[in-house]
């Protein structure tokens, strides 16, 4: 009761999915041994492009790496990258 539930569609098939949960005092998103590290989203370099000025436009701090990657947190503080290569590679090498 009075939860809700926000479901995105980042591709290839997949949902991210984001649940609140009120009344249960849960606390902050933390990083622990065995949680989440970050979520990668590879996007083409285009709307690479395009998401990072809309990052800059909204004040959203963030880290660049490599020219490719782009780093910051979700309104739960959960660490997200937007990754400019293609899917199952890296640095221009399969990671499959």
């Amino acid at each position: 009761m009075g939860s809700t539930h926000f479901f995105f569609d980042v591709g290839n098939g997949n949902l991210l999915a984001f649940f609140d949960f009120p009344g249960l005092d849960l606390g902050p998103y933390a990083e622990v041994l065995g949680g989440l590290h970050h979520l990668a989203i590879s996007v083409d370099p285009t709307t690479w492009q395009r998401l990072r000025e809309r990052l800059d436009a909204a004040g959203v701090d963030y880290e660049e790496e490599s020219g490719t990657s782009l780093y910051f947190r979700d309104p739960d503080g959960a660490r997200v990258e937007l990754l400019a290569e293609p899917l199952g590679e890296m640095y221009g090498h399969s990671v499959r």
